[in-house]
This record gives structure tokens, sequence and C-alpha cells, in this order.
């Protein structure tokens, strides 16, 4: 007979396995999506650039890290070293954010654009999906402390800045040669830094939740 503490050992063998899965996973959707953007020339319509000029996109930027945060637990989990949990939650809350926004936002926003094809399939839904899902079940040995949220929003509030900084210094432009991209000055400059103010506070909403999920499902497995 299975004793309880047995149990909860075996309940946590099944979650590395599936976390060591989720993270090779998530490593080859990077790779896939990374190879079909570069080999993309796109003009800008559909959120897709040519080649490698998407890394402006916070979408591909958010998905680069998470790919790279990945491998490197997985090196780490091959090592047996402990892996910073705050990286990972940074990276999953991210593509949240990504997916969040294109579902909630851009796709309603441009209908006439198809957001999940090519390159943006993977970076749009498949990936994102993926590292919620990983981050949930990850195994951590302590609670997450909550200033990890705070740190996760950071990458949204940089791109921000930068965002709106490139504008400021080299115009707005006209499409297609906008540097307003996601077009979240279309109402001015209030309304496109009230968005970004938005998109930060969802950053960390959303890894207030998934921190507050782990926790849970670490404490009670």
């Amino acid at each position: 007979m299975i004793q309880p503490k047995d149990k909860t050992a075996i309940c946590k063998d099944r979650r590395s396995i599936f976390s060591v899965i989720l993270n090779i996973l998530i490593v080859v959707f990077a790779a896939v999506g990374t190879v079909i953007m570069l080999s993309n020339q796109g003009d800008g319509t559909g959120l897709a650039s040519s080649g490698i000029t998407n890394l402006k996109y916070f979408t591909v930027l958010s998905n680069e890290f998470c790919g790279i945060t990945a491998a490197l637990w997985l090196v780490f989990s091959l090592l047996g070293k402990k892996f910073p949990p705050v990286l990972k939650l940074t990276a999953a809350s991210a593509v949240a954010l990504t997916f969040l926004i294109i579902a909630a936002f851009l796709a309603p926003m441009y209908p006439e654009l198809d957001l999940y094809e090519n390159a943006n399939l993977w970076f749009h839904l498949i990936l994102p999906l993926t590292a919620v899902l990983e981050f949930i079940i990850l195994r951590t040995d302590e609670k997450i402390p909550f200033s990890y949220t705070v740190i996760s929003a950071l990458p949204a509030l940089i791109y921000g800045i930068g965002y709106l900084a490139n504008i400021l210094l080299n115009g707005k432009g006209e499409y297609p040669d906008t540097n307003d991209w996601y077009g979240f000055l279309n109402w001015g400059y209030p309304v496109g830094i009230a968005i970004f103010a938005a998109i930060v506070l969802m950053d960390f909403a959303m890894a207030v939740l998934m921190r507050a999920v782990n926790n849970r499902i670490n404490k009670i497995s």
C-alpha cells in the first residue's frame, strides 16, 4: 500500500518529468518559430517584418527569452543545480502577456490580419500556452517570493519606455515605415502611455496569478 508520503514523492517525480518534457518543447517551439521568422519576408502586416527586424516586437523578444530560459533550465537540471525561479516566472509572464495582448487587443483591433500564421502561430499561441503550463507545474523547493512578480513586470516596462523613446527621437513615421508598429499611439500620446501602463500592470497581474497557482500546487502536492 502506498503511503501518503510516497504518493507525494511520486507526484513530484511526475511533475519533474513533465517539466523536462515541456521545457524541451519550449526550446523546440522557439527554434521552429525563429527559423520561420528569419525566413519570412514580411512587410509589417500581421505584425511580421523581414527576418531579423522582427526583433523589434516584444512578442519575438519575449519568446526568444523564454526559449533561452528553458534551455538554461534544462542545463541546470542536467547538472543537478537549482535554477532561479524568478527567470522562469519572468519568461512565462512575458509570453503570457503576448498571448493575452494578441487575443484580447490586437486581433480584435486588426480583424483583417491573420495574427496566428507562420511564426506568429508559435509565438502568439503555442509557445506561450506551453510556457504558462510549464510554470504552473514547475517544482520549487521554496515558496516563490512576491517580489518576483514585480521583477517579472520589468521587461514590459523597459520595452514600453524604449518604444516611446524611439518614437520621440525618430518620429512616428507613416505606414508601413512607422515606428508605432503596434498602433498604440493612434489616439495620441496620453492614450498610448495609458495603454503601456495597462500592459505593465497586466504583466504584473499574470505573474501574481501564476505565482499563486504554482505556490498552491507545490504546497499541496
